[in-house]
């Protein structure tokens, strides 16, 4: 199980983030996360999810189902395609996507971004460092990521930011 706990600066407690894959066949699973604010001291996020990956085409797609703790109930289609860059697959491009519908099939929400990772290996012994940058396309605001080891630190140009601590 991943677990990490993460706290962004429009947020007003810590929460605690877990997510489990359970193998279906070779390359397909079904995978939960949840989130526990732990200022209220339940869950505010639920989601499980059937994921596909394509390892000869550099995708995957996932088909699944969240609830929302002010939300409610959402279905939800995501999926993701990576270009490798270099040679070495220590730079990447990826466009990734996202579709929500609310369970009544009223309400839409989308996500849309580009993004170039550079993968840098043992800069130190034992420290791994991802650079990321990316642009929200649906809602054009430009974003810059950098995680060492377990922490990650996620900015935009518009002031919000989140840190990441994986257990």
């Amino acid at each position: 199980m991943e677990t990490s706990l993460r706290y962004a600066g429009d947020s007003k407690s810590l929460v605690i983030h877990a997510k489990e894959k359970f193998p279906l066949n070779t390359f397909t699973h079904l995978q939960g996360h949840a989130e526990l604010d732990t200022k209220i001291g339940a869950p505010t996020y639920l989601c499980a999810m059937i994921r596909q990956y394509f390892p000869d085409q550099f995708a995957s797609l996932g088909v699944g189902v969240q609830y929302y703790r002010r939300q409610k109930l959402w279905y939800t289609v995501r999926g993701k395609k990576e270009f490798p860059v270099t040679a070495n697959n220590s730079v990447n491009f990826h466009i990734k996507g996202k579709y929500d519908v609310d369970e009544k099939l009223l309400e839409r929400k989308s996500r849309v971004a580009a993004e170039f990772t550079w993968d840098i290996m043992d800069v130190k012994k034992d420290q791994d460092v991802r650079l990321k940058v990316g642009y929200e396309v649906i809602e054009k605001v430009p974003y810059f990521q950098f995680s060492e080891n377990n922490w990650t630190l996620t900015v935009n140009n518009i002031g919000k930011w989140k840190v990441k601590y994986s257990l």
